[in-house]
């Protein structure tokens, strides 16, 4: 072996970019971590601290795939922009659900699932110095786009008082100024509230007046309980001249591996995240296109037998809870609650307790922002009957007296 090559190579070192140095700690691989480490030890551990889907998908967007794979058509490479099929489809679904036109070809972008999109819209948006407005408690994964692009973020508290919406008028007029995309998020995820139309209205107009573009979250747009329907941000007139929505099949259709999402509104936006996915991707496997379209256009029924599900778990979670005197407001939409911890305890030293003495894993509120702290998250995806054990566990504690 050359000496002097033997030598360049020993002192080689590779350098990760400012940029990743800069990313957020990603809060909930380390209670994952925690919770594989008790599974691993034998224990029976409810996991009720992620949001993912526990029931398939439903059959016949299944078959649509199935069938669709052995479509030579599909091998090849599809538009970059993904196929008009699958737009006019989301259309389609927006018109008869929300009663918002769409036009497919400008209105409309086909993403590799809403995260993606929540995460190109600030590196579309956003300079070094240039400031963003997000929710806490809120999404950790809008903190990422923000930290990629170089941009600085200005919180907007998400306080009980005020029904878990962002007071517009006690934000720093100095980070108002210099913000240039805002996100907002409802049927909210941790808080699991919904928004009324008046807030989307008062949305609109902070924004035109300070220049800054909305990022609708609307992943959980089709879970809404005791017969009120979340309002999608497109409804309200002046909505699509300021912002855009994401929107998710994960969520609605039991879809999250499957990995489909929109980006929908803004001629403008849309048009740079179809930009700066021209780089990144070459859109989705067709067949799994034709499976999106068939969701979205085909039978719904599958939808309204969810969200009754989600409703069902909701109220024997609370009615559980209510025998052990864990106070809290009723989800009013999301597969998520919201509650708050007992006395003597923050959203971690509970979160860490109920893991260690009753194996029930739950999400520290502090994870979502520092608003979060006092709160945990549990998520409604499990059956009624392992809620109910948790929270059988939780009572052997006597953390409410």
């Amino acid at each position: 072996m050359n000496p002097t090559t033997s030598s360049a190579i020993s002192g080689f070192s590779i350098q990760p970019a400012e940029r990743l140095q800069e990313l957020p700690t990603q809060f909930f691989a380390k209670l994952v971590g925690k919770a594989n480490a008790q599974v691993a030890q034998g224990h029976d551990v409810i996991n009720l601290g992620q949001g993912n889907p526990d029931r398939p998908t439903p059959p016949h967007i299944v078959r649509a795939l199935q069938q669709a794979a052995e479509n030579p058509q599909y091998h090849r490479y599809p538009p970059f922009n993904g196929y008009m099929f699958l737009k006019e489809a989301v259309a389609k679904r927006y018109k008869e659900d929300f009663g918002v036109d769409l036009d497919p070809e400008k209105e409309v972008a086909i993403l590799f699932g809403g995260k993606t999109g929540l995460v190109e819209i600030s590196q579309c948006l956003l300079n070094p110095g240039d400031v963003c407005l997000v929710p806490d408690p809120g999404y950790p994964d809008y903190w990422s786009g923000v930290a990629l692009s170089g941009a600085r973020m200005a919180f907007m508290p998400l306080r009980e008082s005020n029904n878990f919406l962002p007071d517009y008028s006690s934000l720093s007029m100095d980070d108002v100024n210099k913000a240039k995309l805002m996100f907002i998020n409802y049927p909210n995820n941790p808080t699991a509230v919904s928004a009324p139309a008046s807030f989307y209205e008062e949305t609109i107009q902070f924004a035109a007046k300070h220049n800054i573009v909305v990022a609708s979250d609307f992943a959980y747009g089709a879970i809404g309980f005791d017969g009120q329907k979340p309002i999608s941000f497109l409804q309200i007139p002046g909505a699509k001249e300021v912002g855009v929505e994401f929107y998710t099949l994960s969520k609605t259709y039991n879809m999250a591996g499957w990995r489909v999402g929109f980006a929908l509104g803004n001629a403008e936006v849309v048009r740079m995240i179809n930009l700066i996915q021209d780089h990144y991707y070459c859109s989705l496997f067709g067949g799994i296109q034709v499976a999106a379209a068939e969701a979205l256009t085909g039978p719904q029924d599958c939808v309204h037998e969810l969200v009754s599900v989600y409703q069902s778990r909701r109220n024997a979670l609370y009615s559980a809870l209510d025998r052990i005197g864990w106070q809290a407001n009723r989800s009013q939409g999301s597969f998520f609650t919201w509650l708050p911890v007992p006395k003597g305890y923050t959203s971690e030293s509970l979160a860490d307790r109920l893991l260690e003495e009753a194996k029930i894993v739950v999400a520290p509120g502090v994870g979502f922002g520092e608003s979060g702290e006092g709160y945990v998250r549990l998520g409604l995806l499990t059956s009624e009957e392992r809620l109910q054990e948790a929270v059988n566990r939780i009572a052997k504690l006597n953390l409410f007296g």
